[in-house]
């Protein structure tokens, strides 16, 4: 395997990353650091320094510069970094894990698996991005996050066969993120049907899934993680005013968290929770999801098609469609054509 220009590798050599990646290295302890320190230690000019400064700023990430002290980040922010992540992933994971990479910028790391070659059946590729250009989230939505403010995580897996219950891996992939954070000491993470994660009301990540599959062959799935971690209070107002109010790791309970540390956590869950997917489909994830069911017993409005239509949500059924009461009687929605909102 070779490596791509811009990336780092937990199994091959690295090659240099853009001067706002290396620069953006340096800040991230949240110190400040002057301009004339930071062109020393990166062998480069200060005018360069400050052209890559203002990289930073136009990728949406808060930097100040004061006379005298120098560069610093609003935040501190640990960047992402592929060997440090599979030196934190469980052994079944790391077993699992065909390339682990880390790109400074991307389109979108879901087009760019899906542009690869399937990996073997069973094993797993992970790509990770400190941020992209045309990031997606569900029916054509923008993902927005500066670099070191969230986790932007694709992995690609292959199933020998169509699997069953593939319409609710989603579900499967929230129950998984769900443990994983779990695990990392944050318990109030709850489910909004069919892909978001929600603390409260507020959207702390959410899941997107693409599919290659050949008539009676393999499946390879893409799966897409993004997930907040430190968005700071200015970009989460400005989200705010254009769609559902997001909320961040920080914010949610979790102080000071390591991005490597959610990383590994996101990715040793979703190869975990794929092997028992494999094995026995939705069944051994279903109660954990209604558990964790942010819109159960409320009011939702579902649009479908062309059409809206109002009713009680009575949670999920075996196969993991969304269950509705309505005037009508008791209706069932398929993940992927509706959109569903808590109603006001």
């Amino acid at each position: 395997m070779t490596a791509r220009a811009g990336s780092n590798r937990g199994d091959a050599l690295d090659t240099e990353p853009p001067l706002a990646a290396r620069v953006f290295a340096e800040l991230a302890n949240g110190r400040f650091h002057s301009g004339e320190e930071l062109a020393r230690i990166l062998a480069v000019s200060r005018s360069a320094i400050w052209k890559a400064a203002n990289t930073l700023r136009d990728l949406g990430v808060t930097l100040h510069a004061v006379r005298n002290r120098g560069y610093r980040l609003a935040m501190p922010a640990e960047p992402l970094d592929a060997g440090r992540i599979r030196a934190l992933l469980p052994k079944l994971a790391r077993d699992r894990i065909r390339s682990l990479e880390v790109l400074w910028s991307v389109g979108s790391t879901n087009t760019l698996l899906m542009e690869r070659a399937n990996p073997p059946v069973g094993s797993c590729e992970a790509l990770l991005a400190e941020y992209q250009t045309a990031g997606r989230g569900r029916r054509g939505r923008s993902w927005l996050a500066p670099p070191g403010g969230a986790i932007c995580l694709s992995q690609s897996w292959v199933f020998p066969e169509v699997p069953r219950d593939l319409g609710a891996l989603g579900l499967v992939i929230g129950v998984c993120a769900l443990r994983a954070l779990g695990a990392l000491g944050l318990q109030n993470v709850r489910l909004k049907w069919p892909n978001d994660l929600l603390v409260g009301d507020n959207k702390l990540g959410g899941v997107l899934i693409e599919l290659r599959a050949e008539s009676g062959g393999p499946a390879c799935v893409v799966i897409g993680v993004g997930l907040n971690v430190a968005l700071g209070s200015d970009l989460i107002a400005t989200l705010a005013r254009s769609g559902p109010t997001p909320t961040d790791l920080v914010a949610s309970g979790l102080e000071r968290p390591s991005r490597n540390a959610v990383a590994a956590a996101l990715i040793g869950s979703v190869v975990a929770g794929l092997l028992e997917f494999s094995r026995e489909g939705l069944r051994p994830f279903i109660e954990e999801w209604r558990d964790a069911d942010a819109l159960r017993g409320r009011e939702v409005s579902i649009q479908a098609g062309e059409g809206s239509i109002r009713g009680l949500a009575r949670g999920v059924d075996v196969q993991g469609a969304l269950l509705v009461e309505t005037p009508q009687g008791l209706q069932r929605f398929i993940s992927g054509d509706v959109t569903v909102r808590a109603a006001t």
